[in-house]
């Protein structure tokens, strides 16, 4: 059995970091960590608070989102990225039973990879899958790994549901990263839960041996 897990706001809390780089590149901004997150959890994106709390135009959109790519994965914005508590553990106890991947939509394979060796979880991953930010994440596991009705796809985000379900598997939404309940649950994923070390307990209830 496969299971598929996001990275980012899954098995790593990077809102420190996207927070920080917000307040960074707007300056002016006085939103805190929390309100900066209140609004991402509900689905307002930087358009829609850039225009609305801050009055960008166009450009200033366009240059906003420009050196948002070119710093979000930064290894010295990356250095802000923790492991959700228990993940370590969670992942050494799956691996000896499951094929365990991740499947990111970072731009950079290299500073991904580097992240996950530094948190000392490379060996417990068959594979990482990066999109660059140019591929699905449905097409690197589709055209990579034979999956089955048995096996997961583990996000917190609805883009995560959604391939899941296009490859016709089970499906776990998170709430521990960009999306809150009421935003997840359009899109109908099998088990909505806390955290993702949950993940043991559906398992183990879901396949009782």
């Amino acid at each position: 059995m496969n299971i598929f897990f996001d990275l980012d706001g899954t098995l790593i809390d990077s809102r420190p970091r996207l927070y920080k780089l917000f307040q960074f590149l707007v300056p002016t901004s006085e939103l805190s960590f929390d309100a900066y997150w209140n609004l991402k959890r509900n689905k307002k994106n930087h358009h829609h608070i850039l225009t609305t709390m801050f009055g960008y135009d166009e450009n200033k959109l366009q240059e906003f989102e420009s050196k948002w790519m070119a710093q979000i994965e930064l290894k010295e914005w990356l250095a802000l990225d923790t492991p959700f508590n228990g993940v370590g553990e969670m992942l050494a106890h799956l691996t000896n039973k499951y094929q365990l991947f991740i499947v990111t939509a970072r731009q950079s394979e290299s500073n991904a990879v580097d992240q996950i060796e530094k948190f000392g979880w490379m060996h417990l991953f068959s594979k990482v899958f990066v999109t660059g930010q140019k591929l699905e994440k449905y097409d690197l596991i589709n055209n990579n790994i034979a999956v089955s009705t048995d096996d997961w796809f583990v996000g917190d985000t609805g883009k995560d549901i959604q391939t899941g379900k296009l490859l016709g598997v089970n499906t776990v939404a998170v709430l521990s990263g960009f999306l809150n309940e009421e935003s997840l649950i359009p899109y109908k994923p099998d088990v909505i839960t806390n955290q993702v070390t949950d993940l043991i307990s559906i398992l183990y209830g879901k396949f009782q041996e």
